[in-house]
């Protein structure tokens, strides 16, 4: 479940060399100014159009309950419209950074040609992502962190990547910085951020339908054409939105709501419910 945040106050870290960009965003922070004007003059002068911060609450990425928030640069309906068509299966930015500490420079033409790919390029390319650097890490206290620099530049050509290894110092210091100084411990001072709700999008309600027909994470991921792993945070998201605990108990407020409607044929076959097999009474 994607939901939009603010910064929090600037946190005192002990021993930590502010440098010119967080000073900025701190000064403007204690303000009380909208930080987004002055992170997007930031990343203009790092050769960027936009940035994008995402925020996993659990700190175990098998748990349940997961929450994801976002803030950034770009306008709200980005936000929406990503969570509403699931981009978050197949961005690069996503996709290539899962299991890597390393920065990844990405350019959508070298993606072109994955035709999962090509929807979300066409609308990221409307608001200026098609290209950039993406950066993924994890703290004791939360689960994923995803940092995106974006920009409107694509193919990307060697002067381009030469331009951008030469800022990457300053892109990770501010990436980890904004994390530390603004996000990290936002959403334990801010219980309510835990328990906002959104209505199920089109995808949760296809896997949530297909797990209520006995379907597994690796039944629906071959039948929806994603990976099991995707399947699970449709799960978490949909345990999050319904204010339950785990899938089964999922699958029956879906029915109870009438958010879904199983094949009775399947219903025995899912954890919990029981066809009864009943004679004909007379009459």
């Amino acid at each position: 479940m994607l939901s939009g945040i603010d910064p929090g106050p600037p946190a005192a870290i002990r021993g930590y060399i502010v440098n010119e960009h967080i000073a900025r965003l701190s000064s403007a922070a204690l303000q009380n100014r909208p930080l987004q004007p002055v992170m997007a003059s930031i990343v203009a002068e790092l050769g960027f159009d936009s940035f994008m911060y995402g925020m996993s609450a659990d700190p175990s990425p098998t748990r349940r309950e997961t929450r994801t928030f976002v803030w950034t640069t770009l306008p709200r309906e980005w936000v929406v419209l990503y969570g509403r068509r699931g981009y978050i299966e197949v961005d690069p930015r996503v996709t290539q950074t899962y299991n890597r500490n390393v920065p990844l420079l990405w350019d959508a033409a070298e993606h072109r040609g994955d035709p999962q790919c090509r929807e979300f390029l066409d609308d990221a390319a409307r608001y200026g992502v098609a290209s950039g650097v993406a950066m993924s890490f994890r703290d004791p206290d939360h689960g994923r962190v995803l940092v995106a620099f974006n920009s409107r530049v694509s193919p990307v050509d060697a002067a381009r990547r030469r331009q951008v290894a030469r800022q990457l110092g300053e892109i990770v210091l501010l990436a980890m910085a904004f994390h530390d100084f603004f996000m990290a411990h936002l959403v334990d001072r801010e219980p309510s951020l835990m328990v906002r709700v959104a209505p199920l999008s089109p995808r949760e309600g296809q896997c949530l339908e297909l797990a209520a027909n006995g379907m597994t994470s690796i039944d629906i991921g071959v039948k929806l054409g994603i990976k099991p792993r995707t399947a699970n945070f449709h799960f978490r998201n949909i345990v999050a939105k319904l204010g339950v605990l785990n899938r089964k108990e999922a699958i029956a407020m879906g029915i109870a709501r009438g958010l879904i409607r199983p094949n009775p044929v399947t219903m025995g076959r899912v954890p919990g419910h029981r066809l009864e097999n009943r004679r004909p009474g007379p009459g």
